[in-house]
């Protein structure tokens, strides 16, 4: 599965969204630095997860960015297909159950590729950002005083493979 540059800024800034789910409103500015994202950017994507109505914005001197929805409730899955479509690089999996079906020569490998689509999409879409925000606050050491790149296991992972390609 690949994740666009686009869909792993969506997911830092659910995450900083997560983090602060129940207080003020978070500026666009204050995501991105603390998520380490471009600002112009962040700004395209934050409309695109409004207009999903993922999480909805303030106008005014408080105003800001925040969840519509409790970090409980927000799959992985979602802003995935959200922003970068199906979550297979195979093909959705009606496409591969035609497939199945259609070309008895393949159909073991599609019955394969079919698995690994099931098994991506059974994680992505039983994992919460409130999931994701637990285990890196039981992973997280002291912070530093020095300012780091974060990066979750699961986006290293990601970037890991990104870079590879």
């Amino acid at each position: 599965m690949k994740i666009s540059q686009k869909g792993l800024y969506a997911l830092q800034a659910i995450m900083t969204l997560g983090r602060r789910y129940g207080t003020a409103t978070v500026k666009i500015r204050d995501i991105a630095m603390e998520s380490d994202l471009p600002e112009k950017f962040l700004e395209l994507i934050l409309l695109e997860l409004k207009n999903a109505r993922i999480v909805e914005s303030v106008r005014g001197a408080k105003g800001g960015y925040r969840l519509r929805r409790a970090p409980e409730e927000i799959k992985l899955s979602e802003i995935i297909r959200l922003v970068d479509g199906p979550l297979a690089p195979f093909g959705d999996a009606d496409q591969l159950r035609g497939l199945i079906v259609t070309d008895p020569d393949h159909r073991a490998l599609y019955s394969v590729f079919l698995e690994v689509r099931d098994a991506a999409a059974k994680i992505l879409e039983s994992t919460s950002v409130a999931d994701i925000l637990g285990s890196a606050s039981r992973s997280t050491k002291k912070p530093s005083t020095k300012r780091k790149r974060k990066t979750s296991a699961v986006l290293a992972i990601v970037e890991k493979n990104m870079k590879s390609n």
